[in-house]
Formats: structure tokens, sequence, C-alpha cells
């Protein structure tokens, strides 16, 4: 693995997340945690309904959250530092109430085809608020941290016209099969929620064609990550699958743990925040270096080998990755940079690495659990390569990328303030 230095940042310890006192009467039933609640409406949003692409997706998930923890932030007395700010809040809202009005405002926002849809789930929410001043106060200031933050987001550069570069060299990105598409090209040029500097060189590129790396790289992939390899077991076929799976098994992740722990609202709105605004942010800086790198994809090199000047690599104009490879270049990959920052920043929160936490993919019809951050974090990289649509160079790096932004973000974004 290869990247250029970074500056160091130091990351201070997390909040330590501490259970309930125990008590010698049986525990009452815990309501429901309004924050997973809308975490998961947003998830319905955003992809069932929405079917929003991965590099938009983080986007709206950093927007609904970041401006939830700044309601409830803001009714806690601002123990952590805001993202946008803190709307005036006397501590006596309703924070059910803020959470509902701060991630329904974004969401209709995003979603105004959905609105219909949204306000039941809003009414719902408020249904189970009694009526009164804490009720209309959560509303107000979720409201008003909803404006915000779709203030803060307009012409941020979503949706802009741009394309990637499609090369005819050797080395150079392009297109691929089946569908030959060419997509994402915008995520590259949106405006960071946090970083001031997404272009930062975290990383130092592709090898070099000629190189020894390149041609383990290919050679690797070539075998392991073919559709037809004989050399991947039905465990990693099923890890690359799992991983690939378009619903993002790290949205669940990320509410298990707040189940799991017992997080309140104010706790988990600062954890689903951090996570999501340092992701996005990623996604941008990691879009950033495909754009500068453009580098090919394994099945255009793998096809193409006899151009690539390397005597160590063999061509196969039929070979086929497990995978269906994404619509835009390699180099370094989205989901390594992706899984990079939320894997560090869960660590970061939690204050340690070990913890246990599992997810279901419908693709891949089956549950895997992890006991720890880094474990999954390495799954998650190998599992790249076995699906056949990344170099372990991209790979690698691309957590390397990931856990540098989430250094960089951890040390900045809801610090407490005392």
């Amino acid at each position: 693995m290869r990247f250029s230095p970074i500056c160091a940042v130091a990351v201070a310890a997390a909040v330590a997340v501490t259970s309930a006192p125990a008590s010698a009467s049986p525990a009452a039933p815990r309501a429901a945690n309004p924050v997973v609640t809308w975490d998961l409406n947003t998830q319905t949003a955003v992809y069932d309904v929405a079917r929003q692409q991965p590099w938009v997706q983080s986007r709206s998930f950093a927007m609904v959250n970041g401006a939830v923890f700044d309601a409830l932030n803001a009714i806690a007395g601002t123990p952590y530092q805001p993202y946008l700010g803190a709307p005036a809040a006397s501590g006596r809202e309703s924070t059910d109430a803020a959470v509902a009005a701060a991630a329904f405002g974004v969401l209709v926002s995003l979603f105004p085809e959905q609105e219909q849809r949204l306000r039941e789930q809003y009414d719902q929410s408020l249904a189970a608020v009694p009526d009164g001043a804490a009720e209309r106060g959560g509303v107000r200031v979720g409201s008003q941290a909803a404006s915000r933050m779709i203030a803060a987001r307009r012409d941020d550069g979503v949706g802009g016209g741009q394309t990637w570069v499609i090369g005819t060299e050797p080395g150079q990105w392009r297109p691929t099969p089946p569908t030959f598409a060419s997509e994402g090209a915008s995520g590259a040029h949106l405006k960071p929620f946090l970083v001031p500097w997404v272009s930062h060189p975290y990383t130092s590129g592709p090898p070099a064609l000629a190189s020894d790396e390149y041609a383990r790289d290919v050679n690797e992939i070539q075998q392991v990550g073919s559709l037809a390899s004989t050399v991947r077991t039905a465990d990693q076929t099923e890890a690359a699958i799992w991983w690939h799976d378009r619903r993002i098994v790290e949205w669940y992740i990320k509410r298990q743990l707040a189940e799991t722990g017992r997080l309140n609202p104010l706790q988990t709105a600062r954890m689903f925040a951090m996570v999501d605004v340092i992701a996005a942010d990623t996604g941008i800086a990691c879009f950033a270096a495909k754009a500068q790198w453009s580098f090919w994809r394994p099945v255009t090199a793998i096809r193409e080998a006899g151009t690539d000047g390397n005597p160590a690599t063999q061509p196969d104009p039929e070979w086929t990755p497990l995978l269906v490879t994404p619509p835009f270049p390699d180099y370094p990959s989205g989901h390594s940079c992706a899984t990079g920052a939320r894997m560090s920043t869960l660590a970061a929160f939690f204050g340690r690495d070990t913890m246990t936490f599992s997810a279901y993919s419908a693709d891949a019809d089956a549950t895997r659990t992890f006991t720890s951050f880094s474990q999954a974090l390495t799954e998650l990289v190998q599992a790249r390569i076995w699906g056949g649509i990344h170099y372990r160079d991209a790979s690698e790096d691309g957590a390397t990328l990931g856990k540098a932004v989430a250094r960089y973000g951890v040390a900045r974004f809801a610090r407490p303030r005392r």
C-alpha cells in the first residue's frame, strides 16, 4: 500500500457509552429512539423510493443527521460544538418532535415528490408526542435546524453536469461492460461539509503499469475476482456480494450499534452525524482522486493486458468479474474510502475498536458478524478484490484515504464543549 504523508491530527478520546444503573426491579420497556426511527425513514426515502446512487446518498444522510444533531444539541444546552449553529432552546422542548421536524424538513426539501408519504411518517411521530408547548417548541427547533441545513447546501454542486474523461491509452479509464455507462463525475465537485481540502493528496496514485506491484495486483484479481474463479471460496463470494449490497449494510450497523449500546437520542444523533458527515466528505475526496488518476478498471486491464507493456500480465479477452463494475474510474476504491471513514469514526466515537455487530444482506441472503471495526474494514478491502472490481492497491489506499478524513473530522466535528 502506498500513500503520501498527511498532516497528523490528534484524536481526542470519544465520549464513553455507559449502561443504565442496575435496578432490583424489572426494567421498563425502552421507548423507540426517534433518531434511529428517522434514520430508517431516511434510508427508505433515499434508497427504497428515490434509488439515489452512493455518491448522492451520503449527502442526503449527512444533511438529515447533521440537522437532527444540531436540533438535539441545542435542546440539551449545546454540550457539543454545533455543526451549523444551535437554534434558541430552553431545554423543555420535545426531543421526539425536534427529531421529526428536522428530518422531515430536510427530506421534503430533497424529495418533494415524496412529501405525502413523508408527512404521514411525520404526523405519526407527532401523534405520539403530547400536545402543548413542548411539542411546539420541538417542532420549532427542528424546523430551524432543517432550514439552516437546506440553506447551507443550496447550490453545493449536486447534480452537476460534469463527466469523466474517457481515455483510449493503456491505463486510462473507459466505460466497462456490460452497461458501458459513465456516471457519478459530479460527486467529485460537491462542496464539502467539513473538510476544506478534498483535493489533498491523501494517496500517491496507482502503481505504474510496468511495475511489479501492478502485475501483482492484476494477476491476483484475474484469479480470485473472476466470475468463473476456481480459487475464490464460497465465503469470499458471499462476502463480496454482501458488501456490494446497494442497501449498504453499514446503514444497519450504525443503527444496531445505537440500540445495542443503549445510546440516548442525543448520543445517537451525534454518532450518526459524525459518521455521515465524515463519510460524505470522504466520498467527495475519493471521487476527486478518481477524477485525478482516471485509472482503468480490472476488467479493462485484464482484457487488454497485451497493451500495458508489462510482460508479467497476460490478456484474457473474455474475462468477466464476479460483480458488475461500477460506472466510474478505479482508483481509489469508493467503498473502501467510505468504510475506512465509517469504521474509523465509529471506533473513535466508542473509544475502542473491539465491538460485536452484524447485518443481513438481501443480495447475499446472508448475515455476517464482526467483532471489531478493523476486522470489518479488512474484510471489505478484500471483498472488493474478490468481487473483481478493484485492485488491491486501490482498495487499500481507499481505506487509507477514509481513515485520514476521519482523523481530521473526528478531531473537529461535534467536539465536547466542556
